[in-house]
């Protein structure tokens, strides 16, 4: 594994490289040599998650102290879906790196929006533990700074639900559907779960209103469709 290359890339170089190596390991590889105890990056992934949500959310902060909060949360939204994180992955390299299960490696899983964006996510988890919060802080600003400051305009990021509604209209001339399957919770903290038909596939998201949910199942349908088709516009470049 070319670990220099990745490292100059990000612009940080690593202390325990055996971090980075796990954030490039798959769940597939990982249970065909579950025998030589090799670990996968899926808590490394949930751990970066976290760490790149809030990195965004503060350059966001700094970028527009007057933007109110629901224009700030669709601004980060259109940043970190898998299409975006998976745009910055090829950028650096990492699809040549990743360790994949056979299955994957024959369905092009190289190639996947949610595998790429997973390991990109497990990167930053790395570099937190291996060098702390100002470590991670600064790859991600290497990485989404400049469209922050010279691009973004959270007044007009557009939604999910209308990307993948003016896509399906120009491609297939037909409309998605919604339909909220159920809600959880007490009266005044609900979650509602939604699913969304669209082109012959169905996708599911989840939020505290029907709205939200609504929108977190046009994201995973886009975020599929772009694997499949690679024309979905998603992302800071379309904004």
């Amino acid at each position: 594994m070319a670990v220099s290359a990745i490292e100059k890339e990000l612009g940080y170089r690593f202390k325990d490289t055996a971090l980075m190596q796990t954030a490039l390991v798959h769940s597939s590889y990982a249970n065909e040599n579950a025998k030589d105890d090799v670990r996968d990056n899926e808590r490394l992934e949930f751990l970066g998650d976290a760490v790149l949500s809030l990195c965004v959310a503060h350059m966001l902060m700094a970028c527009f102290p007057e933007m109110k909060e629901g224009y700030l949360s669709k601004a980060r939204a259109s940043l970190v879906n898998s299409s975006s994180l998976a745009r910055i992955a090829r950028s650096i390299g990492l699809q040549d790196h990743l360790m994949l299960g056979k299955g994957e490696e024959q369905t092009n899983g190289r190639n996947k929006n949610s595998i790429l964006a997973d390991a990109f996510e497990a990167i930053i988890g790395a570099v937190y533990l291996d060098g702390g919060f100002n470590a991670a802080f600064d790859v991600v600003k290497g990485k989404f700074g400049k469209t922050i400051q010279s691009g973004l305009d959270p007044t007009r990021v557009e939604s999910a639900k209308n990307i993948l509604q003016e896509f399906m209209q120009a491609e297939y001339k037909e409309s998605p559907t919604y339909e909220i399957l159920d809600e959880t919770g007490p009266d005044h903290e609900k979650t509602f779960r939604c699913l969304v038909r669209v082109g012959g596939i169905t996708a599911q998201g989840s939020g505290k209103s029907k709205k939200a949910a609504q929108e977190a199942a046009a994201r995973k349908a886009l975020d599929i469709l772009n694997e499949e088709t690679g024309k979905c516009r998603q992302g800071p470049g379309h904004l």
